[in-house]
Parts: C-alpha cells; sequence; structure tokens
C-alpha cells in the first residue's frame, strides 16, 4: 500500500535494472517502433468497426471515430503479444474488443457525468442527445463482444467480461465514496485499479494470451499493465492542481467530489486549521465551497501532496519495469519501458 512506502526501496529497484535509452526518437516513436506494421493493420481493422447500415446509427458512429485518440492502449496490447511472440489475427480483434469496449465505457460516462467535451471536442451526448449516445455505446459494447469471440479464446472472452465489470464497480466505488464521505488511500488505490489500472492490466494480459504466452509470463505482464495504469492515473489526478494545457480546469475533481492522492495526504498530515474544517465537511457529506478547494490545492503543492503522489509514481514505475520478463526482444523491452516513461512525463 501507498502508506507503507519506504523511500529507500526506490533505489533498490533502481540498481536492479538497467534502464535503456532512446536517445534518437521521441516516446511515441520508440513505442511503435517493433509494431509499427502491424499498428498500421491495427488501425485499419479498427476503423471498419464503425459503420452501420442505419443512417442514424452510422452518422454517430463517425463521430465517435473521429474522436479516437492515440489508441495507447491497443499499442499496449500489440506490444506485448509482440514481446511474447506474434502479433496474430486474434490478437486484432483481442485489440479490438478492448479499445471498443474502452470507447463504450466513455460514451456511458459522458451521460452520467453530463460532459459536453471529449478530447477537446463536443461529446456525443453534446452533439445529439444522451439516448443516441447510450445507445451506441451499447452498440460498440456488443462489437466488443464480437471481436473477443473472434479470438476463438475462452479465457480472453471471460477477461473482457471481468473488465466490465471492474470498470463499472470503480465508477460505484467512487460514488459510494462521494456519497458517504469515506476518503482514504486504501479506497483511492481501489477506485483506480477497478476505473483505470483494470483496462491496462487486461490488455497487457490478453496480448500475451493472444500470442500464446505461458500463463506465468501473462501474469507478469498484467501486473505489469496494472501499476502502468495506476501510474497513469496518479499522473492524471495531479494536473487538476495546476493551471496549463492539461484537459480540464483546476479543481474540477474536487468540484465533483473526488478526492486524489496529493489532497488525501495532506488531509490526513497538515495541521493547518481549515485542514480540520474540510475533514468534518467531507465526513458530514457536505460539499466543499471554493475556498476549500482553493486551500486544498495550494496545501497540496506547498505542503508535500503532490511531491508524495510523484514519488509514488517512481515508487510504481521501478515496480513495473522489476516486472517485465527477461526473455523478452529488446527493442520490444526497450518500447515498453518507453511506454511507461510517455505515461509518466506527458503533461496533458
Amino acid at each position: 500500500m501507498f502508506s507503507n512506502f519506504i523511500k529507500t526501496d526506490i533505489n533498490i529497484l533502481k540498481q536492479q535494472i538497467k534502464l535503456p535509452h532512446y536517445f534518437n526518437m521521441d516516446k511515441l516513436s520508440a513505442i511503435q517502433a517493433p509494431i509499427k506494421q502491424e499498428f498500421t493493420a491495427f488501425k485499419e481493422y479498427f476503423r471498419s468497426q464503425f459503420s452501420s447500415e442505419v443512417p442514424l446509427l452510422n452518422s454517430a458512429l463517425n463521430s465517435v471515430s473521429g474522436s479516437v485518440g492515440k489508441m495507447m492502449r491497443p499499442m499496449l496490447l500489440l506490444l506485448v503479444a509482440k514481446s511474447c511472440g506474434s502479433v496474430l489475427p486474434a490478437t486484432h480483434a483481442a485489440a479490438a474488443s478492448l479499445e471498443l469496449l474502452h470507447t463504450a465505457s466513455l460514451l456511458h460516462d459522458d451521460v452520467v457525468d453530463e460532459s459536453p467535451m471529449r478530447r477537446s471536442r463536443p461529446s456525443l451526448n453534446a452533439l445529439y442527445n444522451n439516448r443516441i449516445a447510450i445507445l451506441t455505446g451499447d452498440y460498440l459494447f456488443s462489437l466488443a463482444l464480437n471481436n473477443a469471440a473472434k479470438t476463438k479464446n475462452l479465457e480472453i472472452i471471460e477477461q473482457l467480461s471481468q473488465l466490465g465489470c471492474a470498470l463499472s464497480s470503480g465508477e460505484m466505488m467512487q460514488l459510494q465514496a462521494q456519497k458517504t464521505g469515506v476518503y482514504s488511500e486504501e479506497s483511492y488505490l481501489n477506485i483506480i485499479k477497478g476505473k483505470t489500472a483494470s483496462l491496462f492490466a487486461s490488455c497487457a494480459y490478453i496480448g500475451a494470451l493472444s500470442a500464446g504466452a505461458a500463463v506465468q509470463q501473462a501474469a507478469e505482464f498484467r501486473r505489469f499493465g496494472e501499476l502502468l495504469g495506476i501510474c497513469f492515473q496518479i499522473k492524471d489526478d495531479i494536473f487538476d492542481y495546476y493551471e496549463g494545457d492539461i484537459g480540464k480546469p483546476t479543481g474540477s475533481d474536487m468540484r465533483e467530489g473526488k478526492i486524489t492522492l496529493p489532497a488525501l495526504y495532506v488531509l490526513r498530515t497538515s495541521k493547518a486549521p481549515v485542514v480540520a474544517v474540510i475533514n468534518e465537511k467531507l465526513a458530514a457529506e457536505k460539499e466543499l465551497d471554493e475556498k476549500d478547494i482553493e486551500s486544498l490545492i495550494e496545501l497540496s503543492k506547498s505542503e508535500g501532496g503532490v511531491q508524495y503522489a510523484l514519488d509514488r509514481i517512481e515508487y510504481l514505475r521501478a515496480e513495473a519495469l522489476s516486472m517485465l520478463p527477461c526473455a523478452i526482444p529488446a527493442d520490444c523491452r526497450n518500447a515498453l519501458v518507453a511506454y511507461l516513461d510517455y505515461v509518466i512525463s506527458r503533461n496533458k
């Protein structure tokens, strides 16, 4: 657990891992280098999923396909598959199933959160309405299941269904924390394991399975993916404490009732009088006002909350690197390290 973190453990783990260098290319190029052809083929396959003979659905699908991001999760799946052997047709189907499930969950999230924007573009519910957004999400869920079935691998199909449960459970745990006012590092970690890390873990695990990896190797990659996903979410949460081009206004998480790791540290350790007041409000299930949020943001920066979160990322990075199996191609290892560093060093 984060609360048991010992800083010297980072140095021990760092000494055990020889980090590669990739000075001649940017991180995205380094990530894609071992799977350049496979990733191009996947993108073509994935785009083919976004079509329908129903004009309204086809229009909605075109809007969704135009807002697809960098496809970092399929990249991870393909990289792990390549690390374990070869990228096969089942690998493309598996990657599509996970990305379709992820995309569908985002459509539903935007409805639940009443979000007008998605990746700097109007969300589907804003372009059309909630009904169309939900139905389009349902359609993509069905496509995800269809692609999982194409792998003809029962374990992959089971993993996809478990992922759907994990994503929903993570969201419900967060809503429960907001409703009850009970916040802790343990509950925070459980929430992000469900909401975010489970998807990265599934990508890594299913990628290994699709290439025929042994159970132990697949499990190691699953843990690598989970740790990577936790790093991703902690870094994303840190953005909420700073102004800048990061995709959301400062303090937006707290305005939604989400208390993340930097603030959790301050709420536990700070002796500032305002912290006692904020803790009382949270325990009484009262909303924080703008002054409370501003104070919590400033204290998180000045009293070590953000640094505490950054230290956790560094620790988790080292542990993630230690999970990479030794017997994988050097270019794939370098790409996976570059992937992890990209997630950690991104600025939005």
